[in-house]
């Protein structure tokens, strides 16, 4: 479901209870949720321009390995931690943490942030989920705990390699914590075909996308001219052990405050490695 926000409720820095029941309705129900032209699109367009120049850096950078998700073509790219690319409409903007809060509770919190560029030519990743069950000896699944959040700074189409999504595939109890792989089976997938196919999450540029970190998807490929970066953030519930915080520079506190987000993140004056911090998942590299 895509939900058309209005001007209104971008004023008032908050969706009206019709558009967040039906939002909340739609992630419980299907998985994921569009809230429509959330971002402002001027800053879209510079952290993009931004993203273009560090994606230049890293693939021209002869001793490094390339951080591959899966398939060439797929690269796990950051987004600066640094103003002015960090920015309160993209890293606690209010209707996105309305619904997470609404769905999380009080104290969400934001325990990741990085993203993923499909490159041009890029291959189809194998179907899988980002999370798994918390609890798998129980006969259905537990409401969710954990929420991903993805903002394109481009437009997104089949073209360019729009996300592959599974409707309702969050609920099954498939995928168990004594698994290596985040790989879903065949079999799993030729079964909830049946149920529910497979969508195209297509978005407009400032559209934010929401979706369960357990829903099955996959990254297909890019068949346009330019790459199709895409920040990825996770919003958790108040109690899951996040571990270390985020680490963003100094100057880019402005952009979390007054927000019912916990940013779980820290302010350096050290630079951050984070073009060349990640590496490769799930692929081997040709010999």
């Amino acid at each position: 479901m895509k939900i058309e926000v209005t001007s209104t409720e971008i004023d008032n820095r908050q969706l009206t209870a019709e558009h967040l029941s039906q939002t909340l309705q739609s992630i419980q129900k299907d998985g994921f949720v569009i809230l429509g032209q959330v971002v402002p699109i001027h800053l879209l367009d510079m952290l993009f321009e931004r993203m273009m120049v560090d994606l230049d850096t890293l693939l021209n950078s002869s001793d490094r390995v390339l951080p591959v998700n899966f398939v060439p073509g797929h690269l796990q790219q950051d987004a600066p931690p640094f103003a002015p690319y960090i920015f309160p409409e993209l890293v606690a903007n209010p209707l996105v943490v309305q619904v997470t809060q609404s769905i999380l509770g009080l104290g969400v919190k934001n325990t990741y942030f990085s993203g993923n560029t499909n490159l041009p030519g890029s291959g189809i990743q194998p179907v899988h989920t980002d999370g798994q069950q918390l609890w798998v000896k129980q006969q259905s699944a537990h409401p969710p705990a954990a929420l991903i959040i993805n903002v394109p700074p481009v437009k997104v189409t089949e073209e360019n390699g729009s996300i592959e999504l599974w409707p309702g595939s969050h609920r099954e109890m498939v995928i168990t914590p004594e698994s290596s792989s985040i790989k879903i089976n065949k079999s799993d997938l030729d079964r909830q075909e049946k149920i529910a196919p497979p969508i195209r999450a297509n978005t407009e540029k400032g559209d934010v996308l929401i979706r369960d970190d357990r829903l099955w998807h996959r990254g297909l490929p890019n068949n346009s001219d330019l790459p199709r970066p895409m920040i990825a953030m996770i919003h958790r519930t108040a109690w899951y052990n996040s571990g270390a915080k985020l680490k963003f520079q100094k100057g880019c506190e402005l952009a979390f405050e007054n927000s019912d987000l916990d940013a779980n993140a820290q302010f350096i004056d050290e630079p951050i490695d984070y073009i060349f911090r990640n590496q490769p998942y799930d692929y081997q590299q040709p010999s």
